[in-house]
């Protein structure tokens, strides 16, 4: 029986995010996470594929033991099973620890004929973790995909470009990232929601996935933050006054180019 694979982040509510106004510095400290909204869609459409073709469903997340939430959802939402990657290292991992982990433990689980996931993430926006999973598994990679069919052994995706798609194919097995556009994810029945809450968990540490400590965590990682801050807003504060109005508007477009508002 064909299996799909699909990625799950537990990603910080960035809509509960407040910024220190004197230092421009992001405040978390008790702000809420939730599943990224791009992998609710990647659950959405793994799912699609049991319902239309009797795959089966994995869902993987790496993270702490509160990322079982994000799983419990996959659950819910018609995952068959679910796998918790973790590692006392989570905190200070970039991308590149987060694909090894991933790459590992699918596969470990697998063979998948199918791995999916969210385009990017909705805390970080770096658009890396599945080419880089891709590249670990030695599979083809399909991204920014707002439309996916399975033809026999191929998957067909529609891509979204910056002005217009394109089309194109693979054969499986086939890394696949997709969009917000691919579909609208369902929000799980209050029954689903009791059954996933008794459904088990399997963990997966670095010992069970053979991955040694240089490449854990702050060591494995290929860059460190130093620094983060929110961009800084302050209004121009420019008024144009005592002029005829089309002597104002002619000023206010030259203002506006010089900022390149307009063209």
């Amino acid at each position: 029986m064909p299996k799909v694979c699909v990625c799950v982040k537990y990603s910080l509510d960035v809509s509960e995010i407040k910024v220190d106004p004197s230092t421009r510095t992001p405040v978390t400290v008790g702000a809420k996470r939730k599943t990224s909204d791009f992998d609710k869609n990647a659950v959405e459409e793994a799912v699609r594929l049991k319902e239309k073709q009797g795959w089966t469903v994995a869902a993987f997340t790496y993270g702490t033991d509160d990322a079982k939430s994000a799983l419990r959802e996959a659950l819910a939402m018609g995952a068959d099973e679910a796998i918790l990657v973790t590692d006392p290292g989570y905190e200070q991992s970039d991308t590149l620890v987060t694909s090894l982990f991933l790459a590992e433990a699918i596969k470990k689980e697998g063979p998948f004929d199918l791995v999916i996931c969210g385009e990017v993430s909705i805390d970080g926006y770096t658009y890396q973790v599945g080419p880089k999973l891709a590249e670990r598994l030695g599979i083809p990679q399909i991204t920014h995909v707002r439309k996916l069919e399975i033809k026999g052994d191929e998957v067909v995706a529609e891509r979204d470009l910056e002005e217009g798609y394109e089309i194109v194919s693979a054969k499986m097995p086939v890394v696949v990232t997709v969009t917000k556009e691919i579909n609208e994810p369902r929000y799980p029945k209050l029954m689903d929601i009791m059954k996933a809450s008794k459904k088990p968990i399997k963990t997966l540490t670095a010992a069970d996935l053979g991955i040694p400590d240089d490449k854990k965590g702050a060591a494995g990682s290929g860059m460190e933050v130093l620094k983060a801050q929110a961009p800084e807003m302050k209004r121009k504060e420019i008024i144009i006054k005592g002029k005829e109005p089309t002597d104002a508007a002619a000023e206010l477009v030259d203002l506006l180019a010089k900022e390149g508002v307009i063209k």
